[in-house]
């Protein structure tokens, strides 16, 4: 008589489990691999949404500067920074993280990209309009979803970008920015915004 057999063990990828590494889709970086830690809420932008986001940007960013003020795992900063970008800021409040997007910059050499800890919307509303792409992937259900994008539309330069991603429709854009494209990929929705020329 065979033994019973247990419950059968949790399938790689299943929807339970949160992915521990993604690649870099495009660029010079292209399929470099950086690692996904297991925490709460974290969730990597899909590669299909980054995807998107970089044709509708034109994919080649060389020159910009760009803030990612809610980097989690680094994926849109690295690869805007991939694709050319000058000066590329990721901001990030877990320490576990920031050690995790150090080290992915000390072993791609990415030497013009930073990492800071720190509060986004606090980075957003503190400086001058000097970005040419605003990234904002707030926590699903931090309610930061509108605050950022308001705080964007003072840190973007004129006629720069900025790029939401939030667990439901977009908010009416603010005064400054008009909304240029939008989508959807299962409960993930994304836009992304266009500041008024000077």
């Amino acid at each position: 008589m065979k033994p019973a057999r247990g419950p059968a063990p949790p399938r790689p990828g299943g929807a339970s489990r949160a992915p521990h590494q993604v690649r870099i889709i495009g660029g010079q970086w292209r399929r470099s691999v950086l690692p996904v830690a297991s925490l709460p809420g974290l969730r990597p932008t899909p590669d299909r949404v980054r995807e998107t986001l970089f044709n509708w940007l034109g994919q080649d960013l060389t020159g910009w500067r760009v803030l990612d003020a809610f980097a989690g795992s680094g994926a849109l900063g690295f690869e805007a920074a991939s694709r050319g970008a000058a000066e590329v800021l990721l901001v990030e409040h877990d320490p576990t993280l920031v050690r995790s997007l150090d080290a992915s910059r000390e072993r791609l050499k990415a030497t013009g990209l930073r990492v800071q800890r720190g509060d986004g919307l606090g980075v957003l509303r503190g400086g001058r309009a000097r970005w040419e792409l605003v990234l904002l992937d707030p926590p699903f259900d931090a309610g930061l979803a509108q605050p950022a994008l308001a705080a964007a539309a003072g840190a973007v330069v004129p006629g720069g970008w900025v790029y939401l991603e939030s667990g439901e429709p977009a908010p009416a854009p603010p005064a400054g920015l008009r909304l240029h494209r939008s989508g959807r990929a299962g409960a993930v929705h994304y836009a992304l915004f266009q500041a008024d020329p000077a």
